[in-house]
Formats: structure tokens, C-alpha cells, sequence
């Protein structure tokens, strides 16, 4: 597993056999970047279930200034610190999702990009959307990045701005427009 682009490009991370964890394969972090790439530069990240990093990391890596990595496992917390090591702009939490949305809200904190890539048994992107919305945490045409298998995703609170199935992941970025 490595960085596909940008500034941290060829960046071997350590991670893809973390127990609970599945790696976003290299083509589908190539393809979601490049399709992102103008809205990348200097956004403020949440990388909410962060597992190895890799997507914040590659956020990083293509322009954004900085990244909230939050995991609740222990052995994912060590793995992403030897990840992030040399990387800028870097701030890890080791909570869990609920409690870090419940933070940021307090923080009054906003992002530009979140990322959710979340256990896919658990189906938790629904109800991480309904806490970002409700919590009032993605900026004004901010993206939310949704990697899922089969949980049915649905929303009235986002628009969709890109959606792709890659074999058995789909990928969809929704978008705050008010």
C-alpha cells in the first residue's frame, strides 16, 4: 500500500492486515483523487474511521492543508502515527465516531473533505451523515466521501456530486450546497 499522487507520492504505508481493516485499493484511490483534485487544495480533512490513513494521507499528499485522523483502535492509533510521521498538517484522535463528531461540534470545527470509510458490516454511513449534518460540520460546498459495499445509502441532507461502483466498493462524494 502506498501514496498514489502528490507531494507524498511513492510513501509506503503500513496497515493493509490490521484486523477490522480493508485498504482502499490503489486504483480506486487513483481515480476518486484525480476526480477530486481541483477541490483539494488547502481543505481542512476529517479522516473519520482512518484505519491506515491512506485516504487522508493522499488528501494531504494533493494539496490539503490539514487532516483529523480518528480511530478507536489501538493498533490503528500506532500504525497511523508511523504513517503520518512525516507528514505536515497531521492531528490524530483516538475515539470513536460518535464522540469525535460530538468534539468537533463543540470545537465549532468545519471541514472542507470527510472521509467515510467505516467498517462495512456495521452500516454507519447513514448515521454519520445525519450527525455531520446535524452537528453542522461540513463547510458550504464541502465534500463527504462514502466508501461502502452494501449498506443502502441514503440522503436528503447532501446532493450527489460523483457516484462509482468499483466490483464489489462503491464510491459516493456528496456535496453540502446550502
Amino acid at each position: 500500500m502506498r501514496v498514489i499522487s502528490g507531494k507524498y507520492k511513492g510513501l509506503k504505508l503500513d496497515g493493509f492486515n490490521i484486523n477490522g481493516t480493508r485498504p482502499t485499493m490503489d486504483r480506486i484511490k487513483e481515480s476518486l483523487f484525480a476526480s477530486l483534485q481541483l477541490y483539494l487544495k488547502d481543505c481542512n480533512v476529517l479522516d473519520l474511521f482512518a484505519g491506515s490513513g491512506s485516504l487522508g494521507i493522499e488528501a494531504l499528499s494533493n494539496g490539503s492543508k490539514h487532516c483529523i485522523f480518528v480511530d478507536h483502535n489501538p493498533e490503528v492509533i500506532k500504525i497511523l502515527k508511523k504513517n503520518t510521521a512525516n507528514i505536515d498538517g497531521v492531528e490524530i484522535l483516538k475515539k470513536d465516531y460518535q464522540e469525535a463528531l460530538k468534539t468537533f461540534k463543540e470545537q465549532k470545527l468545519k471541514f472542507d473533505l470527510i472521509i467515510l470509510d467505516p467498517p462495512y458490516n456495521l452500516n454507519l454511513i447513514n448515521p454519520c451523515l445525519e450527525l455531520i449534518d446535524a452537528y453542522d460540520l461540513l463547510n458550504i460546498n464541502g465534500l463527504i466521501i462514502c466508501e461502502y459495499e452494501k449498506e443502502d445509502v441514503k440522503t436528503d441532507k447532501f446532493v450527489v456530486f460523483k457516484s462509482k461502483k468499483f466490483a464489489f466498493k462503491r464510491i459516493i462524494v456528496y456535496k453540502r450546497v446550502k
